[in-house]
């Protein structure tokens, strides 16, 4: 959500904002909708003081006898009186139109990021790791994956397109991923884990920014509540309605949870396989910081998502998405894309995105700055680290053998109970 007070200051500064992000000028209907908003407040108040004073002049009349004035004056009491709940009810009315013009719009673009109408402006920052040499055609994870567990058959009769069955090796395998991705960021950086609800309301996904504008993306029960399609969702909604203490911050929570997520905006992308599922798991990163400290902290949190892949052993790069191809929250973002040999090409595993006080302002969190006595927005972030279904990808394509046997990484095998190879069926 965007602060009206800063449009109303710099409205061609804004609207350049958002054509960085492909959206026409925004400023010339949001201020007239401010501006009715603000007459009609201004109105409202003026109403009221007029009918305070004539009240006043009621009294004076009674009190010298002067009972056809005091009449008078009472008439346009009242007419005074039936005019505030319509001006009220106009002024939420605007205020209403307001708020939906403000919430259909995504944020604005940091200045460091590039200009690009999708992902062919994305720049890369660096690529790490060593591509694995195979001395025979390494193959696509789900050429591989149904010997040892990946049941693609299975998932589509019980559930549906997009559904996948996983069982022994893969099963212990996804297991295995998540508790190490878990187990490293609260073990090693700080992280609070946490178990959060999978289901919330309204509220909630208003908050992070999925609604309004992105509820086909999403799965809904009958009883009106959301599945989450990450746990940022319940995760960045813990300090909803929040004014915690600057001593408190920076707040860092970690969970592993399933997602869940319609795809609706994905029809026909990556129909086979395990890339692009309706229900997967997935580690997620949420900090809640102060605005000075969201640009180290971005840094902080994308370094530990990198962290997962090194330890994996890995290769992958570190893409910093243009302007058209970020997120609806995100002021910036880098995605890690890891390497897939069997498709002889990068795919994105992480997101890590900082979203300034955008999130914030729709959640109303905020903060007191020590020895301060009023409020500022905090600054919130997420980031994957990582999902659990693509690294599961990645680990057996990089890690493949000749026959169909996978190499279990060095990371994982005390999760395995010292297994070392994962052997086809």
């Amino acid at each position: 959500m965007h602060d009206i007070r800063m449009i109303r200051d710099d409205p061609t500064a804004f609207d350049a904002a958002l054509a960085r992000r492909g959206v026409e000028a925004a400023s010339p209907a949001l201020l007239a909708l401010d501006e009715a908003r603000r007459a009609t407040v201004a109105e409202s108040q003026a109403v009221q003081t007029e009918r305070n004073a004539l009240s006043k002049e009621v009294g004076q009349a009674k009190a010298s006898c002067d009972e056809a004035r005091a009449q008078a004056l009472m008439a346009q009491v009242t007419a005074f009186k039936e005019a505030l709940p319509e001006l009220e009810i106009e002024e939420t009315r605007i205020d209403a139109s307001l708020t939906a013009a403000l919430a259909a719009l995504p944020n604005l673009p940091a200045a460091d990021v590039p200009d690009g109408p999708d992902e062919s402006g994305n720049v890369i920052v660096r690529e790490r790791g060593i591509h694995r040499a195979f001395a025979f055609t390494p193959a696509e994870h789900d050429a591989i994956g149904p010997a040892l567990g990946l049941d693609f058959e299975t998932g589509v009769a019980i559930a549906g397109a997009r559904f996948t069955l996983l069982r022994g090796p893969a099963a212990r395998l996804a297991r295995a991923l998540g508790q190490f991705m878990l187990d490293r960021l609260c073990q090693e950086h700080g992280y609070e884990e946490v178990a959060p609800p999978l289901l919330v309301r309204d509220e909630a996904v208003f908050g992070t920014g999925q609604l309004p504008k992105f509820a086909e993306d999403l799965f809904r029960t009958t009883d009106g509540r959301w599945l989450i399609p990450t746990a940022e969702v319940s995760l960045t909604n813990i300090v909803r309605e929040k004014i915690l203490g600057q001593a408190e911050l920076p707040i860092r929570f970690a969970a592993l949870t399933p997602c869940f997520r319609s795809e609706a905006g994905a029809a026909g992308r990556d129909t086979r396989g395990y890339i692009r599922q309706h229900q997967f798991d997935k580690v997620e990163m949420v900090s809640i910081v102060t605005p000075d400290a969201s640009d180290a902290e971005h840094e902080r949190m994308t370094s530990c998502a990198e962290g997962a892949l090194d330890a994996l052993e890995l290769p992958y790069r570190r893409m910093l998405l243009c302007a058209g191809d970020m997120g609806f929250t995100a002021a910036r973002t880098y995605d890690l894309e890891v390497w897939l040999p069997g498709q002889g090409a990068f795919r994105e595993i992480s997101s890590c995105s900082t979203c300034t006080d955008f999130q914030a302002r729709r959640m109303n969190a905020r903060y007191r700055p020590a020895g301060e006595k009023g409020t500022r927005f905090v600054h919130t972030l997420n980031g994957s680290g990582l999902a659990v279904g693509r690294t599961l990808v990645a680990v057996l394509e990089n890690y493949q053998q000749e026959g169909g046997a996978v190499a279990v990484p060095a990371v994982l095998q005390p999760y395995l109970g010292g297994l070392t190879l994962l052997e086809p069926r």
